[in-house]
């Protein structure tokens, strides 16, 4: 088969290293990729992923067998309605299914209307109810951009002062045409998990457990990234949350096929947890693989992707078989200096066969590009996932972070106490 992934970061480069083992895969393409996709695959920079038309072009004319869409911006855009309407296997959702991660006011009225319990909330286009409406919650308080934001868009404020300096800041134009609309939510308290489910037809699959971290620091402090690592299984999950949080997301699935909200919906659904006092609620639905999540639940996963996502492009959900490896993974995210705000690009990134050489060990690309001398270099934020598996969640720890000391460039940055927490057990988080 020849397959064609869209995107160019971690998700992407861990998704066509799992298709690559398949031996169902021939010719592999990733557009834009980056600097280690083409380790796999064949680089396709000058592609748009959010272009379908675009991207059509390019399947008829390479006899692609199967598209699997990364990122969420082509999902929104329609990219997959194009494919699909043209008779090409498409991994990803239809546009209307995408609105889930698209607009989390859409989002929140789909779990409201299918009893998924979630946060109180409110939706705002206007500055003076929303400020109101803060003030009648008050604080703490969660202010989201209601579009697109890269997993920026999000304020969890302690204090009246940073929520409403955050709805400002969204009607502002801070997020840009994604911040016209704003949520506004109670905070939730508990320990945060992700829960991953292949979807097709209306069935769900799930995937295992992942718990990643957001804040830029140790400590979980700072600003929220696109997040700075994360590992699976999540231990400190009881098998009555698990089983809440299955039948939160076949519930969610089983929505999507039927009205008022039925999707051509033939790809990952992502759960985004709160382990709660009350049980798992939802915080947010996100459309795709998540973004380090990717990272640690495909190296676990022993049975064949190609198989997997051709069952889901076709609607053949009863196809679908998932074994999952008894070993831990863990994912350290390294990052430019300065992320999530501002950073240089270009520098030079040595280490990463000497990382990668340690049993276990497999590191995926996310911000980095190949300069005029085939050096790779940094080309983003989020630079590199370094993954290891591990029989145990500390010896899965002690491998990534042996690895990430091999690996060197100008002004690396990374958290140093990933899964530190978890490791720790429940209370942890009291």
């Amino acid at each position: 088969m020849n397959i064609l992934v869209l995107g160019g970061g971690g998700r992407e480069d861990a998704i066509t290293w799992a298709l690559a083992k398949s031996p169902r895969a021939d010719r592999l393409y990733v557009a834009p990729g980056n600097g280690g996709t083409d380790a796999v695959a064949q680089n396709v920079a000058g592609l748009n992923p959010e272009d379908a038309n675009a991207v059509l072009a390019f399947v008829r004319e390479h006899a692609i067998d199967l598209v699997v869409i990364g990122p969420e911006a082509p999902l929104v855009a329609g990219v997959a309605d194009v494919l699909r309407e043209a008779g090409v296997a498409t991994f990803g959702p239809d546009a209307q299914g995408a609105l889930l991660e698209g607009s989390k006011t859409y989002s929140k009225e789909f779990m409201q209307a299918n009893g998924i319990p979630t946060a109180r909330y409110g939706s705002f286009t206007n500055l003076d109810e929303a400020l109101a409406y803060v003030r009648e919650l008050g604080a703490p308080i969660v202010v989201k951009a209601d579009g697109l934001a890269a997993g920026k868009g999000v304020v969890v404020a302690d204090d009246l002062e940073t929520a409403e300096d955050a709805v400002r800041s969204c009607f502002d134009g801070a997020f840009g045409d994604a911040g016209s609309t704003v949520l506004i939510e109670e905070c939730l308290t508990g320990p945060e998990c992700s829960l991953l489910a292949f979807v097709s037809n209306g069935k769900a699959h799930c995937m295992t457990t992942a718990q990643d971290h957001k804040r830029a620091f140790d400590g979980d402090r700072g600003p929220n990234t696109g997040g700075m690592g994360v590992y699976s299984p999540v231990p400190i999950v009881t098998p009555e949350e698990l089983a809440a949080m299955h039948q939160i997301m076949e519930t969610a699935a089983a929505a999507t096929a039927r009205a008022p909200f039925a999707h051509d919906y033939r790809g990952v659904l992502y759960g985004g947890f709160m382990l709660t006092p009350e049980g798992p609620k939802i915080i947010e639905f996100n459309a795709r693989f998540g973004d380090p999540e990717t990272q640690v639940v495909l190296p676990r996963l022993e049975t064949d992707l190609v198989d997997i996502m051709m069952a889901v492009a076709e609607g053949r959900p009863d196809d679908i078989v998932l074994r999952w490896s008894e070993q831990w993974a863990v994912c350290v995210v390294l990052a430019s200096e300065g992320y999530p705000g501002s950073y240089e690009k270009g520098k030079v990134i040595l280490g990463v066969d000497e990382a990668e050489a340690i049993e276990g060990v497999t590191v995926f690309h996310a911000g980095t590009a190949k300069n005029y001398d085939e050096e790779l270099v940094t080309a983003g934020g989020r630079v590199l996932n370094v993954v290891a598996l591990g029989d145990s969640f500390d010896e899965a720890r002690e491998k990534a972070y042996e690895a990430c000391d091999y690996i060197n460039f100008e002004g690396k940055q990374f958290r140093t106490d990933i899964g530190k927490k978890a490791a720790a057990g429940r209370t942890a988080w009291e």
